[in-house]
């Protein structure tokens, strides 16, 4: 995401002053949430959905996780590269590749 984009995100609730209630516990629960009402888009058909509340939903999500990220002081590149490197250990392409089971059954 852009800095740009990011700061928006702080100034917002700054200027709200609602860094009070953005406890890690809180945007936990605000992503989960989010992230089920990003699914009720889907609740009925894989394919007809309204895309323009899709983004919206999404949105939501990902702006909850930039508040955790803040409220937990962590650098978003670092714990994504992170996971990835487990997710590569967990997941060898010669083993995963155009298979979705679960990194235990491979």
């Amino acid at each position: 995401m852009k800095q740009e984009t990011i700061e928006r995100i702080r100034q917002f609730i700054k200027d709200r002053d609602w860094e009070q209630f953005h406890t890690p516990a809180n945007m936990a629960k605000s992503i989960a949430i989010e992230a089920a009402e990003l699914l009720e888009c889907f609740q009925w058909s894989d394919t007809d959905f309204d895309e323009q509340h899709v983004k919206e939903e999404l949105a939501d999500v990902i702006v909850y996780c930039q508040d955790m990220l803040d409220a937990m002081g962590f650098d978003v590149d670092e714990i994504v590269n992170m996971k990835m490197d487990q997710n590569e250990a967990k997941y060898p392409v010669d083993k995963a590749k155009g298979n979705s089971a679960k990194y235990t059954e491979l």
